[in-house]
């Protein structure tokens, strides 16, 4: 059930027979969607219907989502395009092991930006907001004008330099978008974070079977994950989860996700809810908040 707007960020991890799009709406939940083939074809697919923010690297198979149409569709706006600065500062790095200066001065203003944050990022948005307009985007604007100078003077040359450079020039616009809502981070490392489930697993699964199975997999992976990211057991909430999915109606099973379980679980017997067995009363719907009511109205699966 992924939301139609707000901000997610999205990574990609390959396996030799497995290919997954980890997709992290906010602070609400972790999808773990499984595609056959990463093509520009699956990505507009997974993002049908979708506006708001979305994070991501700088990878080809991204572009077609940010891609404005000639006619867009009526009561829907194409995707903004979040940078990631932690992808900017890797091969700013990497060049700088190759024993840049410049690649060294670019790592120096980067962390800058990083250091900045670390200040302010317990705040509110609305605070992060005006911050990073105030102290921010002068660091930002003077950095980009710097890369771009020196991206003129070596975009003739082959090198981890030109590499570096021409990265942070090309992804400009999605760099600074940071400025535009408080809510949104410097980096991606989120969902980078969460594929790691995916490569050190595949090591023990060696494969999934099918198609099928690849996609049930990805289901328990996305509950699993979102279950830690709301402090939940993942072990308890799946066993409280398949004992009460029997009972639960179809219509209600928003309240079952992990970012509510805990104030359902809450309001079942205790008793039943521990048998193995048995009937379990199901209580009556509480009245959604707006943002129940927005992802219950806005979901696509």
């Amino acid at each position: 059930m992924r939301p139609r707007t707000g901000q997610l960020r999205i990574g990609t991890g390959l396996g030799e027979d497995l290919h997954y799009f980890v997709l992290l709406a906010d602070k609400d939940h972790v999808f773990f969607e499984y595609t056959p083939r990463e093509t520009s074809a699956a990505v507009e697919e997974l993002f049908r219907g979708y506006s708001g923010y979305i994070q991501a690297d700088a990878k080809s198979v991204y572009d077609v989502l940010f891609q404005k149409p000639d006619t867009p569709p009526e009561g829907h706006d194409s995707p903004e395009k979040v940078g990631c600065w932690s992808h900017c500062r890797r091969k700013f790095w990497e060049a700088t092991c190759a024993k840049s200066e410049v690649a060294r001065e670019g790592l120096a203003r980067i962390g800058r930006l990083f250091a900045l944050e670390e200040a302010w990022k317990a705040d509110t948005p609305q605070t992060i907001h005006r911050l990073r307009n105030a102290h921010l985007r002068p660091h930002l604007e003077a950095f980009f004008r710097w890369a771009e100078e020196e991206y003129s003077q070596v975009r003739d040359e082959r090198g981890l330099l030109r590499s570096a450079l021409g990265y942070a020039v090309r992804q400009k616009e999605a760099l600074m978008r940071v400025l535009d809502d408080g809510r949104l981070v410097l980096d991606n490392n989120r969902s980078e974070r969460a594929l790691r489930t995916i490569a050190v697993g595949r090591k023990a699964w060696l494969f999934v079977g099918s198609d099928d199975h690849a996609q049930s997999a990805g289901n328990i992976l996305s509950l699993v994950a979102s279950a830690r990211l709301h402090g939940l057991d993942p072990e308890a909430y799946l066993r409280d989860l398949f004992r009460v999915l029997a009972h639960w109606p179809r219509e209600r099973y928003l309240e079952l996700a992990p970012r509510y379980w805990a104030s359902t679980r809450a309001r079942l017997d205790s008793q039943q809810l521990a048998a193995e067995l048995g009937p379990l009363t199901v209580p009556p719907p509480l009245v959604p908040s707006p943002q129940q009511e927005t992802a219950a109205n806005g979901s696509s699966r």
